[in-house]
Order: C-alpha cells, then structure tokens, then sequence
C-alpha cells in the first residue's frame, strides 16, 4: 500500500500499520501495561486489542466509565476517524459499538496488536 503524499516535498511516507503497532509495543510505555502502546496514538484503521485501562490521577473515574462502556481487556478495538484540527476527538470503535472519546481519555486505554 503506497502513501500518495510521500511523492510531495517534505512528507514521508507512513509505515505499515502493523510495523507501527510493532515498534509501539517493544518500546517501553509510560503508565499500566509495560509493552502495550495507548488507544490514543494508534493510526486510523488499525484494528488493536485492549490490553489494559489506567486512569490518571486526577481522574480516577475514567477507569470505571472507560470499563462500563466496553473497554474491557481482550476487546477488539479500531479508531475510525479523528478530529480536525488537532486530533481531538477520536472516533473509536470497541465490539459493536462506536464512541467519541478526547485523546486523554485514549491514552489511559493500553493496547496489544489485533490477532489476524
């Protein structure tokens, strides 16, 4: 699959998403779930599997919301479309259902690559 704006000066080419989600997940994370990249830095159209939900410490009911609408470890997950400007905010789908959520309510999700 080839990027069309890699032939335009000062644009490169983006990686295979599943390269992507390779390099996140060997890398070494910041909060829950060390090996697992977050929801809110997986590219558009790449399915991932929830790992893992941290809130932060100035929110900690984010946990359980993130929880009772379906953010669960072991389901399927894929961001749809994103915001414009910005990135903000991230439409997610989790099983059969599809929510907005704000990029700080992604970063607490952990992700695992989606089995093929």
């Amino acid at each position: 699959m080839s990027n069309p704006d890699a032939t335009r000066p000062g644009l490169v080419a983006a990686h295979p998403p599943t390269a992507w989600l390779a390099r996140m997940t060997a890398a070494p994370t910041r909060a829950a779930g060390a090996g697992a990249a977050s929801l809110d830095a997986l590219p558009t159209g790449v399915p991932a599997v929830v790992h893992a939900v941290s809130a932060p410490a100035a929110a900690p009911e984010w946990a359980q919301w993130l929880d009772e609408i379906g953010f669960i470890p072991g389901e399927r997950v894929m961001v749809t479309a994103r915001g414009v400007p910005g990135g903000d905010p991230l439409v997610v789908r989790v099983g059969n259902s599809t929510f907005a959520l704000r990029r700080a309510e992604a970063a607490c999700i952990r992700l695992e690559p989606a089995a093929r």
